[in-house]
């Protein structure tokens, strides 16, 4: 239990490595919203009679599955911490998850969407993203209700890693019940940079949709030399495009461009349970990263380890303890909605299964959302530049 100096909260972050820019973000969030929970008074802890202040530990992962293993062990074993959130990637999250099985510690997942989280019996994990295997879910319906004639797929991916796998294993469903012929599928090594011989083969086969998948940097390298030939296309959904180094990385050549987001601003979830979205922003500026600028744009990690912060919060104050079992069965058992959007997990796999992404575009400078259609979507744009197919 808790000591008189409150509730720690324990995270590993990518503060060095390939995932620096999203761990940064990742803590610069959570720690957003203890510091809300602190100026409300604290979490509740039923059982405990009281409320606690809330602080956050961290140590960095660098993005290795090595290190995140030791601090996840550090975290537990040695600073004790009440709450303990899991890293950003899928693979890193694996490896966190594994560490807590091992000690029957909960993991709040905010940063691994990877479907393999929660089929390796992983008990002690609950599920705050939506699975990458429905990233896509909504694309090809939302293609062919803007052209009755688009049956044809293209897909390329990254052979390593389980999160390409899974977020075109659901676009693959997608195009069986749909009846869209895949007519280009590739894999591509993780470590290659240059894509100009996988944009030629896009463009011999001018499918309807094309959807890429690999690291955040091979996301951006495939991008760029797309932008360059312009090939005819009629969608092009590639899964780093909501993110601000896709924005960064390709200017206005970002146009387009579509994506799968765990979250955006104007997506207008409705709420039952904590702060409204603006009230989250206003949050999220004061930890802001970077450079000063106009306007603010969080990406996804920041406000996905608010969001886990929250319903982390939620699950205490309804359980009124901090002991793992009661937070596994009250978490299973739950079902409400923060500014996140729905939260509701698979009881048995700790998986969410209440909430889905939206799909958005760079269109005209500014990223819109334009899928689903119950979230009053901007239009789609297609074909993605040029005729088209």
């Amino acid at each position: 239990m808790p000591a008189a100096r409150g509730l720690k909260v324990g995270i590993p972050v990518s503060l060095t490595g390939r995932f620096q820019t999203q761990g940064e973000q990742a803590l610069a969030g959570l720690q957003a919203w203890a510091e809300d929970a602190n100026a409300a008074g604290g979490i509740v802890v039923g059982r405990l009679g009281t409320s606690l202040p809330v602080s956050v530990v961290h140590y960095d992962d660098a993005g290795s599955q090595t290190q995140v293993r030791q601090v996840t062990e550090r975290l537990v074993d040695h600073d004790h911490v009440d709450l303990l959130m899991g890293p950003y990637s899928g693979v890193l999250a694996r490896a966190a998850a594994r560490v807590a099985e091992g000690h029957g510690m909960l993991l709040w997942n905010q940063g691994g969407a990877s479907n393999d989280v929660y089929v390796r019996g992983n008990r002690w994990v609950v599920g705050i993203l939506t699975p990458a295997s429905e990233y896509l879910s909504g694309l090809l319906p939302m293609v062919r209700e803007q052209d009755p004639e688009a049956d044809t797929l293209a897909i390329l991916r990254a052979s390593t890693g389980e999160f390409p796998r899974s977020v075109t294993s659901g676009v693959e469903r997608s195009a069986r019940e749909l009846g869209f012929r895949v007519v280009l599928q590739y894999e591509y090594d993780s470590s290659q940079t240059d894509f100009s011989e996988i944009v030629g083969l896009v463009q011999k086969e001018r499918p309807h949709v094309l959807v890429a998948v690999g690291r955040i940097e091979n996301d951006l390298g495939f991008a760029e030399d797309l932008a360059k030939i312009s090939p005819d296309v009629g969608a092009v959904a590639v899964v780093a495009t909501p993110i601000r180094q896709f924005r960064d990385a390709l200017g206005a050549e970002a146009e387009g461009f579509l994506g799968p987001s765990q979250w955006e601003p104007g997506a207008d979830n409705p709420e039952d349970y904590g702060p409204s979205s603006r009230e989250v922003l206003e949050s999220l500026r004061r930890w802001r990263l970077g450079e000063p600028g106009k306007g603010f744009d969080p990406d996804y990690p920041m406000v996905q380890a608010y969001a886990a912060g929250l319903v982390a919060q939620r699950c205490v104050e309804v359980a009124g303890t901090l002991e793992s079992a009661a937070l596994r069965e009250t978490a299973g058992a739950l079902d409400f909605s923060t500014f996140y959007g729905r939260f509701k997990i698979d009881a048995e796999t700790g998986r969410q299964i209440g909430r889905s992404v939206v799909i958005v575009q760079w269109q005209g400078g500014r990223k819109v959302v334009v899928w689903p259609p119950e979230r009053n979507p901007a239009p789609l744009r297609c074909p993605w530049r040029g005729a088209g197919p």
